[in-house]
This record gives structure tokens, C-alpha cells and sequence, in this order.
């Protein structure tokens, strides 16, 4: 992915650093050289302290080294085993658009133009600026007149030596000539690209490429939290760059996707890192990096990957294919709040309620029914809509599965047969979709549309406006004095009816750089306006 460098050539003059030499003094060199004690103290000679640094200290600090130093063994072992496969990827434009548009200097961040069009971090940049935050290009990478333009640049890693690559959409999107540059230096022209915006994973194939070298794909649902993982790729345009992290967090959504299980790490992930592999010390890849939570623009620990059970998934089916086949049930979800879960007789996120059964879908021929808690699929526990998605739309079409529900208290079996998804259910899919619930980690809450169960109890009447269904602790949000149950019926002083509404409205408050967020929220007790600084 396309991004800038955040260096400058400033004309302030900056101090100069000073370098100090670790020195003895004469009497002391002299004593150290010879062996003897001054004041008690003794001392090694120089022949042993360069034949063993570490003879000084005790077995327990001497262990402790030892045990870093082969955990750095095990960094430096991956990185030349996974660095011979990962490839830097440019999308350049269309030679005949490239004949009808030159780029001109400009004083403008980014020549007045969004750098990040068409990808994930699309709508974070607007007029040059990242979440409030303006971006000015250095003087040294000012594009001159009538250069080409990039429209993406990014990473890729090969999964096999024929010449097929794994990377991110993002990265590819957009028709222009796809670039490989492999990590020898040698350059070459995509023959085929295939991609799945929905999970933002795409396939490269290049031809003609001998003596490749290909990773190996882990299995991303044995990854656990605070397992060690190294993120590799391009940052900043910056080649064969190794970085180390945790797994910090798993089944992340941040709203980038349609279909989103993100992996998160805190390894330094940056811009031009998209598509890159994220592997554990095996070498094994076990996501594909993707996006960036950041204020300012560059790696602030929070990074997320694409997991590598789905990314091979999708890239099996592409490559089988050149689309994804996706299963579906038909029915619309929401997460089980604590309040619902007291209602159904459940525990809160054991699982996801069901609200509407749409006829002649395979869930119809199953037997679910509205008000139905699945809780586990073909033997999957289920804790949330995104997740239940994701199960489903990645099972095998034509076979028979289980779905177990909560059914006014008692455990329910069901039968499922896979059905593949129609386009046209996938467009009205894509609308109900709303239903699901959509997180906004900038203000660090989820919302969903109002359900006449959730209207009834705040005393409203329709199913106007949004309920929040999560508030992330220290968020934006929580600070705020929001809460799970609460109702958002306008935002900024504009009705709200459903969470496109709403999405839309925080649009424009940030396009308007008004640096707050005026909420009118409903509960119980009555109605109120809170402000979510943003």
C-alpha cells in the first residue's frame, strides 16, 4: 500500500550527538592488565573478559542472557528461512491513463489527492489528513511533473515456487499493471490477479520465475495471545524489514471488511507492510498483515492480519475458481447482550440470537426460528455474529451440519445443508448485514439497529435509532458515559434510524473537523446529550 515518508529535510540545525568512549585511567588500566585488586575489587584480565564477557556474573544472570540470546537465535533462523519469500508488489496505473494525466507539484499534502483511494484507510484520509491530523509531503519526495503515479504499494509472500503469491486487495485493487519484485531484485509483471475485497485477500501469479522460494501456511486457530510472531515486508518502501510482537488480541472486527477475524499484534506494522506474512517461530505463516489502528499515521503497537486459515481459504477457492464460493444460512443475528441473555435464559456472548428467518432459506428448511441462541456450529462454539458468519460461509456446500440452539431454555439440535449463496442474497445480505452490529474502534463502541424487543423495553416506539451493544474500556466512548443498553437516537443534532445513518453522520462530523460528538442517547431513566470527543 502506497504511503509517504514521515521524514523531513528540516533547515534548524539539530545538535550533534556526542559519543563518549568507555575508558579506564592509567593506574586503573594498568592494574586491570596485570591482574591485581584495587580496594577489594578484582579484576578479570582483558584476555578472559574478550575470551567470556559473561564469567563476571552469577549462573542466574548468566541463564537469563543465554535464554535471550536464543530467543534472538530464533528470530534471526525465521527471518532467513520466511525473508526469501516475501516480495514487494506495486500497482501501477493503466498506461493509457498514465498518457492523459500528469502530476504537478503541489502545496497541497498529498498534491490535494488521497494517497490511500480505494483502500481500507480510504476514508481515515481525507484532504490529506489521518483522523483530524494533517500530513505534509517532504520536500524530498515531491513528485515532478509528468512522473507516474502509484496507485498502491505493498507486500506479498509466496505460498508456492510456480510463482503464486499471497496479499492483500488493497494492495492490487484498482486494474493497474501489478508489479513483483522479489527479494534478488528481479522484477516481474502479474499474469493473473484474483481477489475477494469481502476479506480484503487476493492472489498473484507471476510466470517465468525459477528458483523460488515459497513459506509455509500455519494454522492460524492454534495461535494463542502472547505467542511470539514477526511480522516481515516493505514499511515505507523499506525491503526485507523483520519486526517482533505478541499475538495481542484474536477475532478482532475493526470495520475495514466485510468479513473481518483479524489477528491483532502489537510487532511494528506500517504502511507498505500490507500483504506481508505474519509468522510464529515456526516460520509458519499464520496471517497476512493488513491494517493499522494509528493517530499519527505510523506503527503505534497495534497492527492487524488477515488469519491464515481464512486467507487459505479464499486463496484455494481463487485460485480453483478465480471467485469464492461462500455457504449461507439466512436469517438475521445480533450479538446477546447481558440484557437479552437475561431474557433467553443464556450467558452474555454465549452465542448469537436470531431475529428474522427468511423464507426458502436453508435456515427456514433447519427449523431456526426467531428468538432462537445458536451457540454452536458443526461443533464450533459460537460467540458472535461475525464469527457465526464466518463458520458458516466457509462450509462445505451439499454436506449435511449441526446447529445447536437455545430454545426457550433447553438445547436444541438441528439439522443444516450448506447452500451456496446467491448474488441475489448476497446483495440483501449485504443490507442486513446492519443487523450484525458494526464496531467503530475510533470512539471504541458497537452499535445495532433497534429490535422491537430492545424498543419495548426503553419505552420507545419503532425501531428508530441505534442500540450500543459494547464499549471498549478507556475508549472515547467509555470516558464518555456510555454504556451497552443505551439508545443513540441522533447524532449531532440529526435523527439517526439505522446504523447506516449513523455511520453516516460520524462521516461527516469528521469531514467537518468538529472535534466532538453530539450524541442524544436514550435509556430507562429518560433521555440525555452526551459528547464524545473524538
Amino acid at each position: 500500500m502506497e504511503t509517504k515518508n514521515a521524514n523531513t529535510n528540516g533547515s534548524s540545525k539539530q545538535p550533534k550527538p556526542r559519543w563518549y568512549r568507555a575508558t579506564l585511567g592509567i593506574a586503573a588500566s594498568a592494574a586491570l592488565i596485570a591482574g591485581v585488586a584495587i580496594s577489594g575489587a578484582t579484576f578479570v584480565s582483558a584476555d578472559q573478559a574478550v575470551k567470556n564477557p559473561l564469567a563476571d556474573l552469577s549462573p542466574q544472570q548468566a541463564a537469563a542472557i543465554e535464554s535471550a540470546q536464543s530467543l534472538s537465535s530464533a528470530f534471526r533462523t525465521v527471518s532467513s528461512r520466511v525473508l526469501p519469500a516475501v516480495v514487494a508488489i506495486e500497482n501501477r496505473p493503466a498506461v493509457a491513463a498514465m498518457t492523459k494525466q500528469k502530476v504537478q507539484p503541489s502545496s497541497e499534502p498529498f498534491g490535494g489527492q488521497n494517497p490511500f483511494k480505494g483502500t481500507p484507510f480510504e476514508d481515515m484520509f481525507n484532504d490529506g489528513t489521518f483522523n483530524g491530523r494533517r500530513f505534509q509531503m517532504p520536500p524530498n519526495m515531491e513528485p515532478p511533473s509528468g512522473s507516474r503515479p502509484s496507485a498502491g504499494i505493498g507486500s506479498g509472500v509466496i505460498i508456492d515456487p510456480s510463482g503464486i503469491i499471497l496479499t492483500n486487495n488493497h494492495v492490487v485493487a484498482g486494474g493497474g499493471e501489478v508489479i513483483v519484485r522479489t527479494q534478488d531484485g528481479r522484477e516481474f509483471v502479474a499474469t493473473d490477479v484474483w481477489t475477494d475485497p469481502k476479506t480484503d485477500v487476493a492472489v498473484v501469479k507471476i510466470e517465468n520465475a525459477t528458483d523460488l522460494v515459497a513459506a509455509v501456511m500455519g494454522d492460524s486457530d492454534q495461535v494463542e495471545i502472547g505467542d511470539w510472531v514477526l511480522a516481515l515486508g516493505q514499511p515505507f518502501g523499506l525491503e526485507s524489514t523483520v519486526t517482533a510482537g505478541i499475538i495481542s488480541a484474536k477475532h478482532r472486527g475493526i470495520g475495514i471488511a466485510d468479513r473481518e477475524n483479524f489477528l491483532q499484534t502489537d510487532a511494528a506494522i506500517n504502511p507498505g507492510n500490507s500483504g506481508g506474512p505474519l509468522v510464529n517461530l515456526r516460520g509458519e505463516i499464520v496471517g497476512i498483515n493488513t491494517a493499522i489502528h494509528s493517530r499519527s499515521g505510523g506503527n503505534e503497537g497495534i497492527g492487524f492480519a488477515v488469519p491464515s486459515n481464512l486467507a487459505n481459504w479464499v486463496s484455494d477457492q481463487l485460485l480453483n475458481s478465480g471467485t469464492v464460493k461462500r455457504a449461507y444460512l439466512g436469517v438475521g443475528i445480533q450479538p446477546v447482550t447481558q440484557d437479552i441473555a437475561k431474557q433467553l435464559s443464556v450467558k452474555p456472548r454465549g452465542g448469537v440470537v436470531v431475529t428474522d428467518v427468511f423464507e426458502g432459506t436453508p435456515a427456514e428448511k433447519a427449523g431456526l426460528k426467531s428468538g432462537d441462541v445458536i451457540v454452536r456450529f458443526n461443533d464450533q462454539a459460537v460467540s458472535s455474529p461475525q464469527a457465526l458468519q464466518l463458520i458458516v460461509e466457509r462450509g462445505a456446500i451439499g454436506r449435511e451440519q449441526t446447529i445447536e440452539v437455545m430454545r426457550d431454555g433447553k438445547s436444541v439440535m438441528l439439522k443444516f445443508v450448506a447452500e451456496e449463496q446467491t448474488s441475489d442474497f448476497a446483495s440483501a445480505d449485504a443490507k442486513d448485514s446492519q443487523r450484525e452490529g458494526k464496531r467503530l474502534e475510533n470512539l471504541g463502541l458497537e452499535i445495532a439497529p433497534v429490535d422491537a424487543e430492545v424498543a419495548k423495553q426503553l419505552g420507545v416506539e419503532g425501531n428508530s435509532g441505534v442500540v450500543i451493544t459494547m464499549v471498549a474500556d478507556g475508549s472515547p466512548a467509555d470516558d464518555a458515559g456510555l454504556k451497552p443498553g443505551m439508545l443513540i437516537t441522533q447524532v449531532d443534532r440529526q435523527s439517526v434510524e439505522s446504523v447506516a445513518d449513523f455511520e453516516a453522520a460520524i462521516k461527516q462530523n469528521r469531514e467537518q473537523k468538529k472535534g466532538g460528538v453530539l450524541l442524544l442517547v436514550r435509556t430507562e431513566a429518560g433521555s440525555k446529550f452526551v459528547v464524545i470527543k473524538s
